[in-house]
């Protein structure tokens, strides 16, 4: 059994090592990529304050599909290089949207989304799944937490590979 514990008072940079700590206790040994997305995406959930998503989108055949994810229901398929999930791929960076109105393009999955940070996942060079965090607040999401979800991914990478 799992049993994380996340501190909401501890500084960012320690949050995120503690997450990085969990992912890693949680995908190593474990084959399944679906598995694995999906206890991580329950780990963003349990880390990480102020979030109404969490999940992932898997590239399938040259474009977005629905992975693991907690929250509301959401957009199943999304091209890459559309809305802020798609941008990401195409540009291969990491998207920080302060406010996903101001975004162009961007897919309303849940309207109660003001900002977004997607990070892709990277595995032999190839992005295979993007990390989308969506919040309520505007600007929620900052640089600490870019650099933290960015090492989050590259730390799963192998694990939720095909």
């Amino acid at each position: 059994m799992f049993d994380f514990q996340p501190d909401p008072d501890q500084p960012k940079a320690v949050l995120y090592d503690d997450l990085l700590s969990a992912a890693g206790a949680l995908v190593d040994g474990e084959r399944d990529p679906v598995a694995n997305m999906a206890n991580i995406a329950a780990l963003l959930w349990q880390f990480l304050p102020d979030l109404n998503w969490a999940g992932f989108y898997r590239m399938v055949d040259g474009e977005l599909v629905l992975g693991p994810f907690v929250g509301k229901p959401a957009c199943i398929r999304i091209a890459v290089g559309s809305g802020v999930c798609g941008t990401a791929v195409s540009e291969r960076r990491t998207q920080l949207v302060d406010d996903v109105e101001a975004f162009p393009g961007h897919i309303a999955c849940d309207g109660e989304t003001k900002s977004e940070l997607v990070v892709p996942v990277v595995a032999n060079v190839e992005v295979i799944a993007v990390i989308d965090l969506d919040s309520p607040i505007l600007a929620r999401f900052d640089d600490e937490d870019r650099v933290g979800v960015e090492a989050l991914a590259q730390r799963i990478a192998p694990a939720i590979s095909h």
